[in-house]
């Protein structure tokens, strides 16, 4: 169970676990115990959930642990006044060991706005935004959190388009998600690499806590022709952007583009508290990345791995040809007791980036500690083996000895792993050859 709130430990929500039965605390991640003052763990032990977050001295009549059910979520809004914060709560049972817990992850609804102004427009942007958050969090994946949101904002603001950008590793912003209403051209392919130029004038308003309000774009070709070049094309007349903030960095934006006139102030407001919701679903995006990352694909060499191979037989189009090339490769056991296995990673390595050059648009597969499958549905058979021989020449050429086994078919039907176990044969016939012209060798 400690795996498990690890995950949620870096997370800018406030999340909480306690024992249902007992009401005893047993996690906060480090946003909690910031929030509460708490140096550690430890610190939790002996507390009850109701006295230390709710400052009650019995059970919280607010309580919702006889609404929770495991598996699913139940979502509501409450204004703590110990923190005296708005917050959106997300509420779930986990049971473990016999044990039934409380997991509560909080949104704190004042995050990037002085409180004062963010409690007093709370009532007029309470029913909007939590809408939104509960339609997002009803998601399956981050991804459809975030488009449903943006759709939903988009609809919801009667505006043409709503859009996100991220920083990339070259110091220019994508466009990585956007909704357009009816009628509306996208333009996310056309914004990718834009440059930080383009945006230099907005990013010193968000260093100012400020959001970017253009009411009438024209004003801005003569103030800010950079920016003008890229709005202008698109048909912008106004709009509303908002920073994604974490750790105190600017990680990107988000907008909207031709509201109703009468909207751009109130939207300006509501931003400020969607932002820090945004930017949870952008890292709990990345989280999933890095755990589908671990699930699907060797760390090694950054081939996919059977649990990936499973799924691939189980979904591959019947209808179509498929090829299979199994390779195996030669020496690995030998270089890992004479140079140790530094060098036999090396060599996995260079293994895989001789396949990756001629089937990278096809899935490869590390299969085993020395062996490697292709498979490749839709693809000819000229082209299969046409790839195949330029593959051999790739391997000599990276010092990489891998016996290979090819088959083809044109019909995948539901025999695929009757075709890689036929590969898989060719593969150690070739194998048996090639050892058989040389010393033997203990492999």
């Amino acid at each position: 169970m400690k795996q498990l709130w690890h995950f949620f430990e870096n997370l800018d929500e406030i999340v909480y676990v306690s024992d249902v039965d007992t009401y005893e605390l047993v996690y906060m991640n480090h946003k909690a115990r910031e929030l509460y003052g708490l140096r550690s763990l430890d610190d939790l032990q002996g507390h009850k959930c109701y006295e230390f977050l709710q400052n009650c001295s019995c059970p919280c009549n607010i309580c919702t642990n006889s609404q929770l059910k495991p598996g699913e979520f139940h979502e509501w809004t409450y204004y703590n006044p110990v923190l005296n914060k708005p917050f959106a709560l997300k509420d779930t049972i986990i049971e473990e060991d016999g044990h039934r817990y409380r997991m509560e992850i909080a949104i704190d609804m004042s995050i990037q706005a002085k409180q004062k102004q963010t409690i007093k427009e709370y009532s007029t942007n309470e029913a909007l935004v939590n809408e939104g958050l509960r339609l997002a969090l009803s998601a399956d994946s981050p991804d459809q959190s975030i488009h449903i949101l943006l759709e939903y904002l988009g609809k919801t603001l009667q505006s043409e388009r709503v859009y996100i950008f991220e920083e990339n590793t070259d110091g220019c912003f994508d466009n990585t998600y956007e909704w357009c209403a009816g009628g509306v051209i996208p333009q996310k392919d056309n914004l990718q690499q834009v440059p930080y130029d383009a945006v230099n004038l907005w990013f010193k308003t968000f260093r100012q806590n400020q959001n970017v309000l253009i009411k009438d774009v024209e004003l801005t070709k003569e103030s800010d022709p950079l920016a003008y070049e890229y709005l202008k094309p698109q048909g912008i007349t106004s709009l509303v952007v908002s920073p994604l903030v974490t750790n105190k960095k600017i990680i990107g934006f988000y907008g909207v583009d031709n509201p109703p006139a009468n909207f751009l102030g109130h939207i300006s407001t509501m931003f400020q508290v969607v932002g820090h919701f945004m930017v949870s679903l952008l890292k709990r995006r990345e989280l999933v990345k890095r755990l589908e990352n671990l699930s699907y694909y060797d760390q090694l060499t950054g081939a996919k791995n059977r649990h990936a191979m499973d799924e691939y037989i189980e979904h591959v189009s019947a209808n179509k040809s498929i090829g299979v090339l199994y390779g195996d490769v030669m020496g690995l056991k030998k270089l890992n007791d004479t140079k140790g296995h530094s060098a036999g990673d090396t060599l996995l390595i260079n293994a895989f980036i001789s396949l990756a050059q001629h089937f990278s648009d096809y899935s490869i597969f590390r299969i085993g500690g020395d062996e490697f499958l292709v498979l490749c549905s839709g693809i000819t058979e000229d082209d299969l083996f046409a790839r195949t021989a330029a593959l051999r020449n790739t391997l000599e050429q990276n010092l990489v000895g891998m016996a290979l086994g090819c088959i083809w078919e044109p019909h995948c039907d539901d025999h695929l792993p009757k075709l890689i176990a036929k590969a898989d044969d060719l593969m150690y016939q070739e194998k048996r050859a090639r050892y058989a012209a040389q010393e033997p060798v203990s492999d």
